[in-house]
């Protein structure tokens, strides 16, 4: 499991029902604490988080304190009336730590009205209570935003899979510029899982893409986790691969997959894939 190390295991499933295909709703907390034994005792060292995911500080907090694991933890500051200090030591308070690995800008937009919020949270970094500052973006617009302004960051996440290949080619700039690359999305929120028959009709632009990968995927003997999550761990600038799971044998299986290697051609197919309908590749246009 060479890649497992690369795994970022993403926690908004433990603060609120999470995704398209979750029938289980959060994730109760003894599962919780089975899922950090897991991840830690199979070298996922960093989790991800933010005070926006309903309860998943607190919930990972006291699992934290039962599991008594080391974890490299990422949260985010949210778009809030709160600022940044208060809504920071509220969340090293509901985690039970004295300081984070990463503290990022969790809405862009909410930066871009008021960008003196990112001072605050330099000002933290430089006070030793956080590693690294960073953003959580959406499109390579705001990334470009930041990069024509040089605004100084150290980590930097962003969606990345199969059918999403927007910040591909800053990858090489970014890791030059020293900076950290964490990838979410892998598997465009289970989308890929999805039974086509089923999609509801705002998504059924995506349903030949969708069938097409599935018939990829049978031909070569490759499951759609393996595929998509291969991709991205293989990606030499990806330091970190988001997934997020609803139970511990999602965790386990993601494990089983995350160490394929793909071949040349499963890479040719994957850059041929073009999405038209680009729009939908953001979860967020959904609804």
């Amino acid at each position: 499991m060479a890649n497992t190390g690369k795994l970022v295991l993403g926690t908004v499933q433990f603060g609120i029902n999470y995704g398209i295909n979750n029938t289980s709703g959060q994730v109760p907390l003894n599962e919780v604490c089975k899922i950090l034994e897991i991840a830690s005792e199979t070298g996922v060292k960093t989790l991800d988080t933010s005070s926006a995911y309903g309860e998943s500080e607190r919930v990972l907090g006291e699992a934290l304190k039962r599991s008594n694991k080391p974890f490299n933890i990422v949260s985010k500051y949210p778009k809030s009336d709160i600022g940044v200090r208060e809504t920071f030591q509220k969340s090293l308070s509901l985690l039970g730590r004295d300081g984070l690995y990463g503290y990022l800008v969790h809405h862009f937009e909410f930066y871009r009205e008021h960008p003196e919020l990112f001072d605050e949270m330099t000002a933290l970094k430089q006070e030793g209570k956080i590693q690294k500052v960073g953003f959580s973006l959406y499109n390579t617009e705001q990334l470009q935003y930041l990069l024509d302004r040089k605004v100084k960051f150290d980590i930097l996440q962003f969606p990345y899979n199969i059918f999403d290949k927007q910040f591909e080619s800053y990858m090489s700039q970014l890791v030059e510029l020293g900076i950290e690359i964490h990838t979410r999305s892998a598997f465009l929120h289970g989308l890929f899982f999805r039974d086509t028959k089923t999609l509801p009709e705002n998504l059924k632009p995506l349903k030949k893409y969708l069938d097409y990968l599935h018939i990829y995927c049978q031909k070569r003997g490759l499951s759609v986790e393996q595929l998509a999550l291969g991709y991205v761990l293989s990606n030499p600038y990806v330091k970190g691969a988001l997934i997020g799971v609803d139970n511990h044998e999602q965790l386990e299986a993601n494990l089983k997959v995350a160490s394929v290697e793909l071949t040349k051609e499963d890479i040719e197919y994957i850059h041929n894939i073009n999405i038209i309908e680009d729009w939908l590749l953001n979860p967020v246009n959904w609804n």
